[in-house]
């Protein structure tokens, strides 16, 4: 059986070096606050603030280190408090995807894209991958064993020597299954 570690991914964003350098101020460090399942990847104390249309959120966690593009990636929950629509996509993939203003405490910014709703992935190091005959973008069928067990499919497989093996589900579907971080689910053939 094959058996793969939870991850519980609630709203965050990533942010490009210039929208760190706007937000915080020119040159700013993230400071990190713990880190991630994924190599060289942090939860930093910083925050920020977003607004939508119809609502906004405060103290939406950074994640760390800056990326080429800004990206938050909210619950589909998240999405009607902030009245925007976006489509479940692959993180990175934000073309034709709504914009929000983001708040920070040395200044704000209106990004034009970049909001999504993450699809649902499963990170694996290329040698997990290739002992359970995973193929990167591969799509797979996994099954949660919560308090309420729950079958997901469409669950994208992205494979690098860069990842460790980890699920990555949102806040919606986690509490749907009644399941946590640290839990296990099963890959089913």
């Amino acid at each position: 059986m094959k058996q793969v570690h939870i991850g519980v991914s609630a709203r965050h964003i990533h942010l490009s070096p210039e929208h760190m350098d706007a937000l915080f101020g020119k040159g700013y460090l993230l400071t990190e606050l713990k880190k991630l399942s994924q190599p060289g990847q942090y939860a930093a104390e910083e925050v920020v603030t977003v607004q939508g249309p119809k609502g906004k959120m405060e103290k939406i966690r950074i994640l760390g280190p800056a990326r080429g593009s800004t990206q938050l990636e909210i619950s589909r929950t998240d999405s009607y408090v902030l009245g925007v629509n976006p489509p479940v996509r692959q993180s990175g993939k934000i073309e034709g995807t709504p914009g929000i203003k983001i708040i920070g405490p040395a200044g704000e910014i209106d990004i034009k894209h970049g909001v999504i709703v993450a699809a649902r992935h499963i990170h694996f190091h290329t040698k997990d991958a290739e002992a359970w005959g995973i193929v990167d973008q591969q799509v797979l069928t996994v099954k949660l064993n919560g308090e309420r067990p729950l079958i997901l499919e469409d669950v994208l497989a992205r494979v690098s020597e860069h990842f460790a093996l980890d699920l990555h589900i949102d806040t919606d579907e986690a509490n749907a299954a009644g399941v946590k971080t640290g839990e296990y689910a099963h890959i089913l053939e």
